[in-house]
This record gives C-alpha cells, structure tokens and sequence, in this order.
C-alpha cells in the first residue's frame, strides 16, 4: 500500500510536470502518460488492467462523464448555432471514412467482414479525453473548438451504438438491419438531449440553495453520474446527455424560462460559478492522469500483426483526415485550424471498450479485434502527439500542412 501511494503522489507531480510542458512545448502530456502506463504495464509487468477488477471500468466512464462537462462549459449556443452545419458534416464524413479504411484493411489482413466492420466502428469515435485538453491548450478559433468538442461527443456515441449492433448480429449469426441502427442512433441523440436540457434546468433552479449547503462542490459532479447512469440505464447515451447538460448550464440566458425567476432572480446564479468549475477542472486534471496511465498499461506488444494492422490504419486515418479537414472545416477556420483538425485521429476510451466486447463474449477473431483497436489507440495519439508538436513548433511542417489543407489566414500568436 505504501508503494502505492507513493506511486500515486509522484504521478501527479509528474502530471503538472507534463501538463507545462504542453503548454510551453505542446508536447502531449496524454503522450507522456500513457508511455509510463506501457512501462509499469506491458514492459515490466507491474500491474494489468485485471489488477483493477471492475473498478478500471467504473473508473474509466467516470472520467469520460466529468471530461464531457468539463468540454461543454466552454461551449457557447451563439458558436453552435453558426456551426451546426459544420459539425454534422464533419463528423459524419470522418465516421464514414473511417470506418471504410479499417473495414478494407482488416479484410485484407484476412479478417471476417462482420469483424472488420466491427473494428471499423470501434474505432468511429474521436477521444474526447484527448481533444478537449488539446483544444484548451492551444490558439484556436471558437467555431473550430467547438466543433471539435462536439465531433468528439457524437462520434463517441455513433461509434458505440453501431459496433453494438455489428456485435449482436456477428454474435447470432444474423443480417445487419440498417433501419433499426438508424433509428437507435436518433433515439440516443433525440431523447439524451431532452434529459440533457431537463436535468439542467432543473439543477440551475436549486444551484442558490445547493450551495449553502456544507462541502456542495461535490453534487454537482454526482448530480452527473446520477443523469448519465440514469440515461444509459434506459438504453441511451449517457454521453450525450451529459454534455447537453452543460452547454445548457453553461447558456442559462438563452433557457431562462419564466418559471426560473421564482427560483433566481439573477441570471448568473443559474451557472455554475469560477471556484465551481475551477473545482471541475481540478477533478478531470486528476482522473484524466490516472485514465491514460491505465489505457497505457492496457495495451498489448505481443501480437505483431496486430500491431501493423494498428500502423497501417493510423497512417491511413491520418490521411483521410487531412482531406476532411481540408473540405469540411467550419468557415472561419485558419490553415492553423485546419492543420489541427487533420491531425485530431486520437482513438480512447470508447474505442478501447467497444473492442472488448467481442472477445468477452466469445466471438471469433476477437483477441485479434482488441488488439488492433488497442494498437491503433496507442498509435493515433502518438501520431497525433508529434503532428500537433511539429506544426506549433517547425516552420516547415506547419507550411506543408497549410499547404494541403489551403492556405488561408495565419497561426495566431
């Protein structure tokens, strides 16, 4: 126990450590993080994700539900409403893309259509946990961050639904039926957002006197896991609804129905306040360290073709994201912008989850279909790491990226 929190103590020193060299260096503190998982994981074998039980999967949505509020509170309606259009298009023609160049990958490599679809799907999803720290820590527009955040949220929930469905048809041996994929996806969406926007004005409507209450700062983040395993329970997303709840929270002008003025009469009392989500922030620096060391010691070296399926695959998203990036960023997006968005691939908590289902239920090829996903989470961020260091740090990558994506505007200072 007491090497533990040892252990512990010096992870999180190591934690701001890394987290200033991000912000003066722009070298990923997830990076640095997830290469002492691999170290005190997979190389030295000090500890498995089987050490952590049940705990490791309760700890990792955890992190996922406070990451997505900490990134919807800096969201603003007035930004969506100008991006929606934005946001749609790019995250569907990313999901589309992708999930065609790890489909023909993997059957290439001899895996079955079902499971190449599969892994396809798994790997839909963008790391929230990773883009929205990127996205705070550099010199973005609004319109790009936000829809950033966004794309992170909806692939997540896209990438989750369709693997599922891909799941139970390989587990019964069945057809894949598109309309009822379809029509699960919109339920998720349509059905999370109102839960989202209720359970918002809900707790704006108690906020005053919730805080006159003893050690309140904690509530609200229960408040969160309350709403998200409620949502998830009834079988829709959890994500979404989280993050719905706190762009309405966050936008409490634009939801100032009359029946809040009985509750406060002053606006500003309806959001959360500085040392409220100062508090926040302090929750996902901590759990966002000890998530990426955990998804670090996750990962598995011993399966080489795996690991060149993961290779192969990376390398290719990165290209397809460059020409997403190049035709579906919002409008007032810079080159800047634009060589961001192309290197934001980082695969994560949704992706690492969804790849082990198979293999838990049984399935074929799924030992093969987790590591593959694992590999190509590991790899996605490393690419997206250096991609992101050399175009804020080496005049010449920064040119060549601009130069693909269309050179328009200037890196702001």
């Amino acid at each position: 126990m007491g090497e533990t929190l040892v252990f512990l103590g010096l992870l999180v020193f190591a934690a701001h450590f890394f987290s200033m060299i991000f912000s003066k260096k722009k070298v990923s503190d997830v990076l640095l993080l997830m290469i002492i998982g691999i170290i005190i994981g997979p190389l030295l074998k000090l500890v498995s994700p089987a050490d952590f039980g049940r705990v490791g999967e309760v700890f990792t949505t955890i992190t996922l539900v406070v990451i997505l509020f900490e990134g919807a509170l800096d969201i603003s309606i007035t930004d969506l409403q100008k991006s929606w259009k934005t946001i749609v298009r790019l995250t569907v023609a990313n999901i589309i893309l992708t999930i065609a160049i790890a489909s023909v990958v993997c059957i290439l490599f001899s895996l079955s259509i079902i499971n190449s679809f599969i892994i396809g799907c798994a790997l839909s999803g963008t790391a929230a946990a990773v883009v929205i720290p990127m996205t705070n820590y550099l010199k973005i527009g609004n319109d790009t961050k936000t829809a950033l955040v966004l794309e992170a949220a909806l692939s997540d929930v896209i990438c989750i639904v369709t693997t599922l469905a891909l799941i139970d048809a390989a587990k019964l041996n069945a057809g894949l039926d598109i309309a009822k994929i379809a029509g699960n996806i919109l339920a998720s969406f349509v059905i999370a957002t109102i839960i989202g926007i209720a359970s918002a004005l809900v707790w704006a409507s108690l906020l005053e006197k919730i805080r006159k209450l003893r050690n309140s700062m904690f509530l609200t983040p229960a408040y969160l896991f309350f709403i998200y395993g409620i949502v998830e329970l009834m079988g829709f997303s959890g994500a979404i609804a989280v993050l719905v709840f706190g762009i309405t929270i966050t936008n409490m002008e634009h939801f100032y129905f009359k029946f809040l003025a009985r509750f406060q009469r002053n606006k500003e009392n309806l959001k959360l306040n500085e040392h409220e989500e100062s508090f926040i922030g302090e929750i996902v620096f901590f759990l966002k360290t000890l998530f990426f060391v955990y998804i670090g010691l996750s990962i598995t070296f011993d399966n080489f073709t795996s690991m060149i399926i993961g290779v192969v695959i990376t390398l290719l998203l990165l290209v397809e994201r460059i020409s997403v990036a190049k035709y579906c960023s919002p409008k007032s997006a810079n080159s800047f912008d634009k060589s961001i968005i192309a290197t934001m691939i980082p695969k994560g908590l949704a992706t690492a989850v969804m790849a082990s289902i198979p293999e838990q239920l049984g399935l074929a090829q799924g030992e093969m279909i987790k590591n593959i996903a694992f590999s190509v989470v590991f790899f996605s961020i490393l690419l997206c790491s250096i991609a992101v260091f050399l175009i804020d740090n080496v005049a010449w990558v920064r040119r060549f990226f601009h130069l693909i994506v269309g050179n328009k505007g200037k890196k702001s200072v």
